[in-house]
C-alpha cells in the first residue's frame, strides 16, 4: 500500500499543470497501487507467508480498533501483498476498491450474499455463465431469493422482468461461448433508472479491452484465473466497485473466508504486469484467428465481435478497445464425433476448459461443459455439436493459423449419428 510519503506512480502533474494526468494502462498494470518503495527496497513486493499480525503492545491494538492505524490482523481478514493486487485492479477498472477471493465463483457468490435478502430477486441475461445461473437458480432461491432470466441483450425485455422486489441486474460482456456484446451505458441505464444495482462479468474483455463502471455500472467481476492472471498457474476472483457498495463484500468475505493465498497474490500480481502487452496479442491473435476461419470453405460460421459479420459488432466497435482471444466457431456439416476429430487433431493448443493464458487452449462445449445435458437443454443455451471454441494464446499468428488449416482438413467426409 502506498505510504503518506509516496505518490501514486501511475498519476502524475502533466507539463506546465498542477493537475494530475492518468498514465496509460500498461503502466497502471505495472506500478498502480505499489509503494515506491517497498520493504528490504526490493523492487518486487514481498510475499508476506503469515496467518497472524502481531502487536507491540495494548496501544497499538487499540489505535487499530479504531482505525488510526491501517494494517492487518489476520490472515482472513487481509493479506498486505492482497491489498496491493487489490488496489492495483481498482486502479485498472477505474474503480474505488476491489476485494480479492480466491476464485470467480467466490467472488460472485460473496457479492450476492453482501447484497441480497430473502424475498428480493435477481435477473441475469440467459448467456451468463451457467454456474453463475446454477448458484441463483439452485441455492439462492433455496433462502427466498427470487431468479429470473431474460434473453440476452434484450434491454427490454429486462427491464419489463424489474419489479419492487428486484435487487440485481446482471450480465457478461463479452458472453461465454457465444461472445454477445452489451451496451453497457444501456444497461447501467436501466439500473439507475429503476433503482436496481448492475453487475458485469467482464472476465473476457479485461479493464483493458472495456471498464464497464466507466459507463455507470456498479459492480464488474473478473475470474482472474483467466486474462488477469494470464499464465493458467492460480485461481482467483475480483469484484471492483466503490467504496460504500464493496464495504459490505469486503465485511463478509472475512466472516466466510473466501481469500486467496499469499503465495496465488504475488502471482497474480506479476502477472498483471503484463496484461497490457498480453491483451494486445491475445486482441491480434483472435482477429486474424477469427479471419481466417470465416474465410474457411469448413467452417459454417464464426462468432468474434471483431468481425463485422457478427451482430454485436458495432456495440463492440464503439465501447471496446480490442476484441480478446476467444474465437467460437461451427463446422460445417458435422456431427459431435466429426467435431471432435479437428480438436483432437490440432498441435498447438491444449485441449482443456478455462481461456485467458499465453497458452491456447481449445475445446468443444458439447463435451467439456455440457455432456450431461439432453440434446433439447442444449439446444435452450445454444450449444450445438459442430461448436468449438478456442481460447488463442499469444503463439505467433501464423502458427495458430497453419494449425487450424491442418486440423480442418482432417474432418471425415462421412458422417456419424448424433448422441441424444
Amino acid at each position: 500500500m502506498l505510504s503518506t510519503n509516496d505518490h501514486d506512480p501511475t498519476q502524475t502533474p502533466a507539463a506546465g499543470h498542477s493537475a494530475v494526468r492518468p498514465r496509460g494502462p500498461s503502466t497502471a498494470a505495472v506500478h498502480a497501487g505499489e509503494a515506491r518503495q517497498k520493504p528490504g527496497f526490493a523492487i518486487t513486493d514481498p510475499i508476506f507467508a503469515s496467518s497472524t499480525f502481531t502487536f507491540p503492545n495494548t496501544q497499538s491494538i487499540i489505535d487499530f480498533i479504531e482505525e488510526k492505524h491501517p494494517r492487518e490482523e489476520y490472515g482472513r481478514y487481509g493479506n498486505p501483498g492482497e491489498r496491493v493486487v487489490e488496489e492495483k485492479l481498482a486502479a485498472l477498472d477505474g474503480g474505488q476498491a476491489a476485494v480479492l477471493f480466491s476464485t470467480g465463483m467466490a467472488a460472485l457468490v460473496g457479492l450476492l450474499m453482501a447484497h441480497l435478502n430473502a424475498g428480493e430477486e435477481i435477473i441475469f441475461f440467459d448467456e451468463c455463465y451457467h454456474r453463475s445461473r446454477e448458484f441463483c437458480r439452485k441455492h439462492l432461491t433455496r433462502f427466498g431469493v427470487g431468479f429470473k432470466e431474460v434473453p440476452t441483450c434484450d434491454y427490454e425485455a429486462m427491464e419489463a422482468a424489474i419489479t419492487p422486489r428486484t435487487k440485481f441486474i446482471v450480465s457478461e460482456s463479452p458472453t461465454n461461448p457465444h461472445l454477445s456484446v452489451v451496451d453497457t451505458a444501456r444497461f447501467a441505464e436501466i439500473g439507475r433508472r429503476r433503482g436496481v444495482l448492475t453487475l458485469i462479468d467482464a472476465t473476457l474483455c479485461t479493464p483493458y479491452n472495456l471498464k464497464p463502471l466507466e459507463s455507470g455500472v456498479d459492480f464488474v467481476l473478473h475470474s482472474a484465473t483467466k486474462y488477469l492472471g494470464g499464465h493458467n498457474d492460480l485461481l482467483a476472483g475480483v469484484v471492483v466497485g466503490s467504496h460504500e457498495l464493496m464495504e459490505p463484500v469486503r465485511h463478509l468475505r472475512g466472516i466466510m473466508g473466501g481469500v486467496n493465498s499469499p503465495h496465488n497474490a504475488y502471482l497474480l500480481q506479476r502477472g498483471l504486469k503484463t496484461l497490457a502487452l498480453r491483451m494486445e496479442r491475445h486482441n491480434a491473435n483472435g482477429l486474424a484467428v477469427s479471419r481466417f476461419l470465416e474465410r474457411h470453405p469448413r467452417v459454417e460460421r464464426v462468432l468474434y465481435p471483431g468481425l463485422e459479420s457478427h451482430p454485436f459488432h458495432a456495440v463492440a466497435t464503439r465501447t471496446m478497445r480490442g476484441f480478446g482471444g476467444l474465437v467460437t466457431f461451427m463446422l460445417k456439416g458435422t456431427d459431435w464425433r466429426q467435431t471432435a476429430q479437428v480438436v483432437d487433431a490440432v498441435q498447438i493448443p491444449r485441449i482443456g476448459p478455462s481461456l485467458g493464458g499465453v497458452e491456447s487452449l481449445i475445446e468443444q462445449p458439447m463435451v467439456m461443459s455440457y455432456w450431461n445435458y439432453s440434446a433439447s437443454e442444449r439446444a435452450t443455451f445454444g450449444i450445438p455439436e459442430n461448436m468449438i471454441r478456442l481460447a488463442c494464446g499469444i503463439e505467433d499468428a501464423a502458427d495458430l493459423i497453419a494449425d487450424l488449416d491442418q486440423a480442418l482438413a482432417t474432418i471425415a467426409t462421412t458422417s456419424r449419428p448424433s448422441v441424444g
